[in-house]
């Protein structure tokens, strides 16, 4: 259940992040701003469902 809040959470920023970008090509808001909050919301998205649990070594 947790992943699904997680994976549904990040569904809709991007949505989003999306929609703020389309208001920035549309020149209503700046593109410096709307397009960076897009690629940190794909490499967030991206990021947390290619981060999968690694071996970190024997805890002593």
């Amino acid at each position: 259940m947790r992943v699904n809040i997680k994976f549904l959470s990040l569904v809709l920023l991007i949505i989003i992040s999306f929609l703020i970008n389309i208001l920035g090509l549309m020149n209503l808001i700046p593109l410096l701003i709307s397009s960076p909050i897009l690629f940190l919301s794909l490499l967030i998205f991206i990021y947390s469902f290619t981060n999968r649990k690694r071996f970190k070594g024997f805890k002593s």
